[in-house]
C-alpha cells in the first residue's frame, strides 16, 4: 500500500474542520468521510493534517493520489483498488486515503471506494470536488477561508487583520518569502483587500504572497485587480493544477455539462452578490451542477432569496474564454438589460408598500446596478444611463451612496453620444442637488436646485419643477436662509397638492415645518407634521415618514415632552432598520443617544456606543454634518468620556465603532424608555449644562428678558430663545421662574 503524506504545511485557520474530520475518522461508524470544496482550498493539506493526528490509531494508513493513478491506465477502478495493496494478513482497522477523486477519476473512485468497503475493516477518507455518491458517505463540505469585511482604506487595525484567519495565512505565507514582512497600518488596508480579492482561496492567498518578493501589497492589488489568472508561481513538486490560478480555475470548470459550462460563462459578467432570477429561467437546471462543483457560491440571503457568486478565479478565467470566444458583448448586453428592467420595474413599488423589500433588493443588487451602468454608458446609451440613474435616487440614497449618485447625475447629464433633452438634464440636475444636500453641501444643493428650475423652464413640466422648488426649499433651510426656504416650500407645497401629487407634497410639507420651526411659528409646524405624517402613513412610505418622524421628535423635545419624542425616534428606528436606510441613519442614532443621555443617565455606555456606531456609519457615506449639530454630538463625547472610566469609555467606543446598520438599531431599541420626571441632584443639574447655557441661565435667574441676554451675551436673540429651551429641557423647567427656582440650589 502506498504511503505518500505529502510535505509537512502550517494548518491556518482550520481548527473547527480539523477536529470535526478527527473525530469522524476515530468514530468507528464511519467508513467514507468526503472533503469536498472548489479547487485550492486545502482539502488535501486538511486530509494529510488529520492523517498525521489519527494515523496512530490504524493499524494501515495509505495515500493513493486518484488523478495520477487513473490519468495512467484505462481501467480506473481496478489501477485504485491495486494502488491501494492487498491488505495484510491479521491487520486490523486501515485507512485509505483517496486523493484528487475529480473528473475522470470521480466514477473510477467511486467504485474503489464501494469495493474498499466491503471489508468492515477499511475507513475511506477521500478528497473531491464534488460528493462521490456511494452509499453511508459522509460530506464533510470545506469552505474558502473567511475575509475581512471592506472598510474605508486606511482603516484596518493590523492586529484586528492578524485574528483574520484568511488575512492570518497571507501574513504567514509573506513571511516564508520575506522575513522582514510585517502588517502595518500602512499596509493593512491592501492587504485585506487582496484576501478579499482572492476570496479567502487558500491556494489563491499562498500565491498571492509569494509575490511580494517581486511587488508590496498595494501594487500586487493593482495587479491582480480583472487579471486574476495571471497569478502562478506554485511550488513546481505540487501538481499542476496548483502551480497557477488558471490552472486551478481551468480544472474547476473541467468536464461541465455543456449547458451548465455556458451558464457559467454568461454569470461570470455579474458582480458578487447577484440574485437566482439574474441567471434566467433556463440556467436554473444547471445551478444545482455549478453549486455542486463549486464554481457558483452562495454569499448571502436576503428575505428568502439566495444570494450567488462565481468566485475568483473562476470568474476571471471564464470571462477570458467570453472575450476569447467573442460573446462578452452579449453577455455584458444581457447583464445591462436584466438590471435596467429590474430599476425600472422597482419604481411603483418605492413609494408603496413594497417599498422596504424593493429597497433592501436593489441594495443587494448595487454592484451589478452599478456595472450595468458602467457597460450603457461604454456602449453610448445615454438616455437609458439617464433613466437609470433616476431610477436610482431613493435606492442609492437608502445605501448612502452619496458621492456615487451626484458623480452619476453629472455623468449622465453629459452623454458620450447626442445631447439629452432638457427635461432629462433637468431632472438629473435636481437629483444631483439631492445628493448635494445629502453629503453636506447645501450652498451647491442650492445651486444645482437653481440649475434644474432654469432647465426645467422651457420644458412646461409643472409637476418636475414643483418638485425641484420644493427641494431647493430644502437646500435654502440648510444652508440658513430661513425667508427663502418658507417662500419657496409654500409655493411648491401648494403647487404639489393642486396636482395630487401625495408624497412630493408631504415630503414638502415636512421642510416646511420645519422651516416654520426656525422661525417660531411651532403651532402652524405642528399641523404641517401632521399632515406630512399622515400622508406618508397613507401611502406606505417608510423612509418618508421616518424624516417626519425626526421633526416631530425635535419639536416634542423643545416642548419639555421626552416620552413623545422618544416614541417618534424609536418609530423612526425602526423604519430605516427596515428599509436598510444609511444616510440619515446617523443623525437619527445621535438624536436619540442625546435624547438618552438626558433622560436616563445610566445608560451612559449605550449612549458611548450609539455616537460610535452614529459617526463610523457617517464616514462610510462620506457626508458632512452642520458645524453646530457637530458640537453637540462632540459636546456629549466630552461628557460621557469624564464621567466614565476611561477603559469604559474606550471598550463602549471600540464596540460602537464595529457595529452594523441593523445592530446599532437593535442597540437603540433595547435601551429603556425615559422616565416621566428624572430626578436629579442641583450639582448634575449644573453639570447637564453647557457653559454657555450656564451663562443664559444665570441671567434668566436675574430677570433679563431674551432681549437684554441677547445683548449682554452679544449673541441674536434667536439663539437665547433655543438655549433657554435646552435649559429648561434639561433641568426639567416649565417656566423661566422653575430656571430661577433651579439656579437659586446651585448655591
Amino acid at each position: 500500500m502506498s504511503v505518500s503524506l505529502g510535505p509537512l504545511t502550517e494548518l491556518v485557520g482550520r481548527e473547527v474542520e480539523g477536529a470535526v474530520l478527527r473525530e469522524r475518522l476515530r468514530d468507528p461508524a464511519a467508513r467514507l468521510v468526503t472533503l469536498t470544496g472548489r479547487a485550492g482550498v486545502g482539502k488535501s493539506v486538511l486530509a494529510a493534517e488529520a492523517v498525521r493526528a489519527v494515523g496512530a490509531a490504524f493499524d494501515v494508513v495509505g495515500v493513493v493520489d486518484a488523478v495520477a493513478v487513473v490519468d495512467a491506465v484505462a481501467d480506473g477502478e481496478a489501477a485504485l483498488l491495486e494502488a491501494a495493496g492487498p491488505l495484510p494478513d491479521g491487520a486490523g482497522r486501515v485507512l485509505v486515503v483517496l486523493d484528487g477523486c475529480d473528473h475522470a477519476a470521480r466514477p473510477a473512485a467511486s467504485g474503489a471506494a464501494a469495493a474498499l468497503l466491503a471489508d468492515p475493516r477499511v475507513v475511506v477518507l477521500a478528497t473531491a470536488l464534488e460528493p462521490l455518491g456511494v452509499y453511508g458517505e459522509q460530506l464533510l463540505p470545506l469552505a474558502p477561508l473567511p475575509v475581512a469585511a471592506p472598510g474605508p482604506r486606511g482603516a484596518a487595525d493590523p492586529e484586528e487583520l492578524q485574528e483574520v484567519p484568511g488575512v492570518a495565512l497571507f501574513v504567514r505565507r509573506a513571511r516564508d518569502a520575506d522575513p522582514s514582512f510585517a502588517l502595518t497600518l500602512e499596509n493593512a488596508g491592501a492587504v485585506a483587500e487582496l484576501c478579499a480579492l482572492l476570496g479567502g482561496l487558500p491556494l489563491a492567498v499562498e500565491l498571492a504572497a509569494r509575490r511580494l518578493r517581486l511587488f508590496p501589497p498595494h501594487l500586487l492589488l493593482s495587479r491582480l485587480r480583472g487579471r486574476m489568472t495571471a497569478l502562478g508561481g506554485g511550488p513546481q513538486q505540487a501538481p499542476e493544477r496548483h502551480r497557477s490560478l488558471a490552472a486551478l480555475a481551468e480544472w474547476s470548470c473541467r468536464g461541465l455539462d455543456p449547458a451548465a459550462a455556458d451558464a457559467l460563462r454568461q454569470l461570470s459578467v455579474y458582480e458578487p452578490g447577484f440574485g437566482m432570477p439574474a441567471a434566467g429561467v433556463a440556467a436554473e437546471d444547471a445551478f444545482e451542477a455549478l453549486l455542486e462543483r463549486g464554481v457558483v457560491s452562495v454569499v448571502g440571503e436576503e428575505r428568502g432569496e439566495l444570494r450567488l457568486a462565481v468566485p475568483e478565479p473562476v470568474r476571471s478565467y471564464c470571462r477570458d474564454a467570453l472575450v476569447e470566444s467573442g460573446g462578452e458583448a452579449a453577455a455584458l448586453d444581457a447583464h445591462a438589460e436584466h438590471y435596467r428592467l429590474l430599476v425600472g420595474s422597482a419604481q411603483p413599488a418605492l413609494a408603496g408598500t413594497e417599498q422596504a423589500l424593493r429597497l433592501r433588493e436593489l441594495a443587494a443588487e448595487a454592484d451589478n446596478v452599478a456595472a450595468a451602468l458602467r457597460w450603457l454608458r461604454e456602449r453610448g446609451d445615454g438616455e437609458v444611463v439617464a433613466a437609470v440613474v433616476l431610477g436610482c435616487r431613493l435606492p442609492w440614497l437608502a445605501q448612502g451612496r452619496l458621492r456615487e449618485g451626484l458623480e452619476w447625475c453629472d455623468a449622465a447629464a453629459e452623454p458620450a453620444g447626442p445631447a439629452l433633452a432638457d427635461a432629462l438634464r433637468a431632472r438629473l440636475a435636481d437629483m444631483s442637488g439631492v445628493f448635494a444636500l445629502a453629503l453636506g453641501d447645501p450652498q451647491e444643493a442650492v445651486r444645482r436646485h437653481r440649475r434644474a428650475l432654469a432647465l426645467g423652464k422651457g420644458v412646461g413640466d409643472r409637476r418636475q419643477n414643483a418638485l425641484a422648488s420644493a427641494h431647493l426649499g430644502a437646500a435654502l433651510l440648510g444652508a440658513g436662509d430661513v425667508p427663502g426656504a418658507r417662500a419657496v416650500l409654500v409655493t411648491s407645497l401648494s403647487a404639489l397638492e393642486s396636482m395630487g401629487v401625495t408624497r412630493g407634497a408631504a415630503a414638502a410639507a415636512a421642510s416646511l415645518a420645519a422651516v416654520l420651526r426656525a422661525d417660531g411659528d411651532r403651532r402652524k409646524a405642528l399641523e404641517l407634521l401632521e399632515r406630512a405624517e399622515e400622508a406618508f402613513r397613507r401611502i406606505r412610505d417608510g423612509r418618508g415618514l421616518a424624516g417626519a418622524l425626526r421633526i416631530s421628535a425635535a419639536m416634542a423635545l423643545e416642548g419639555e415632552e421626552p416620552q413623545r419624542a422618544d416614541r417618534a425616534l424609536r418609530e423612526g428606528l425602526r423604519l430605516y432598520g427596515d428599509v436598510g436606510e444609511l444616510t440619515e441613519l446617523p443623525g437619527l442614532l445621535e438624536e436619540f443617544a442625546l435624547l438618552l443621555l438626558r433622560t436616563s443617565p445610566a445608560q451612559r455606555p449605550r449612549c458611548v456606543r450609539l455616537l460610535a456606531a452614529a459617526d463610523t456609519l457617517r464616514g462610510r457615506t462620506g457626508a458632512r454634518v452642520p458645524d453646530e449639530w457637530r458640537s453637540e454630538a462632540e459636546r456629549a463625547r466630552t461628557e460621557l468620556s469624564a464621567r466614565l472610566d476611561w477603559t469604559d469609555f474606550a471598550v463602549a467606543w471600540a464596540e460602537g465603532v464595529r457595529m452594523t446598520a441593523p445592530t446599532a438599531v437593535a442597540e437603540a431599541l433595547s435601551a429603556p424608555g425615559p422616565s416621566r420626571r428624572p430626578v436629579v441632584s442641583a450639582a448634575a443639574e449644573a453639570q447637564s449644562l453647557t457653559p454657555r447655557q450656564v451663562q443664559v441661565a444665570l441671567l434668566v435667574a436675574e430677570g433679563l428678558t431674551n432681549r437684554h441676554i441677547a445683548a449682554r451675551l452679544d449673541i441674536s436673540e434667536w439663539t437665547v430663545v433655543n438655549h433657554v429651551r435646552q435649559v429648561m429641557r434639561r433641568l426639567g423647567c416649565t417656566s423661566r421662574v422653575q430656571v430661577a427656582g433651579a439656579v437659586g440650589r446651585w448655591a
